[in-house]
């Protein structure tokens, strides 16, 4: 064989023995973001609901021909009335939902106490719809049914979708609504607490505030920084001028 031939065999060789190993890439690890959003998300929407409220009670005010206390005292009454609205709202609503849940599971404790083989075929069931083969579905079941908290957990996931180590708080709930609301509805009445006595200065930080709000919401979204931002500004610049055509039209009739 002369030597070309075996070169020629050798580097054919080695291509082939290359082959598996470069298809047989590595793993590459990667995380994904919280679709939820987390608190980050509850928090900026409460801040823009105080924004655009407050931003929209204030220029319909203006929009009347109104004296700046008058604005900045009805930016103020807007604040307490929105803040205290939105916790109670939210506490409420949390609360009925967890008072839900926990009545739920009490009957699902309930129901593994009386009638534990009944639950345990049940588990098996969800788990062969999902394309696990009987025999293993059952033995799953029956070691997840060892524990009965452990099996309450399950069944709670599998059955109401929900966690019953991480129920929401309604006061955490509450309060947190309460302090991001809070937190935007201040931003327009700011400048006319530091001395300003036009509207213009307190549109222009609203607006600002709700371009970054936007930006910050884009953390959460799939959407590019800016668009997030200008759109959130565009929305908040359309309620505010609306609300000041009306005000400027009540006044003028009222007047």
């Amino acid at each position: 064989m002369s030597s070309t031939e075996t070169r020629g065999h050798t580097g054919a060789e080695e291509t082939a023995a290359a082959g598996p190993a470069q298809d047989a890439a590595p793993h590459a690890d990667h995380s994904h973001r919280d679709v939820n959003g987390g608190w980050l998300r509850p928090a900026v929407f409460g801040a823009m609901d105080g924004l655009v409220s407050n931003l929209g009670l204030m220029t319909g005010v203006a929009g009347s021909n109104a004296s700046s206390q008058t604005i900045v005292i009805s930016g103020l009454a807007g604040l307490a009335a929105g803040a205290f609205s939105m916790a109670a709202g939210e506490y409420t609503s949390v609360a009925s939902q967890r008072e839900l849940v926990e009545a739920e599971l009490e009957v699902e404790r309930r129901e593994l106490r009386r009638h534990p083989e009944d639950e345990l075929r049940e588990l098996a069931e969800v788990y062969t719809a999902r394309g696990v083969e009987p025999e293993l579905a059952a033995e799953v079941a029956r070691q997840l049914h060892r524990d009965p908290e452990q099996a309450l957990e399950i069944h709670a996931r599998e059955e109401l979708g929900v966690d019953p180590a991480d129920l929401p708080s309604p006061t955490v709930a509450a309060v947190s609504s309460f302090l991001s609301f809070s937190l935007g509805a201040i931003i327009p009445v700011l400048p006319y607490l530091l001395g300003a006595s036009a509207l213009w200065p307190a549109v222009v930080l609203a607006l600002l505030g709700l371009f970054v709000c936007g930006v910050v919401v884009a953390r959460v979204t799939a959407r590019s920084w800016w668009f997030s931002g200008l759109r959130q500004l565009l929305l908040g610049g359309a309620a505010a001028a609306v609300t000041y055509g009306l005000g400027t039209m009540f006044g003028v009739a009222v007047g």
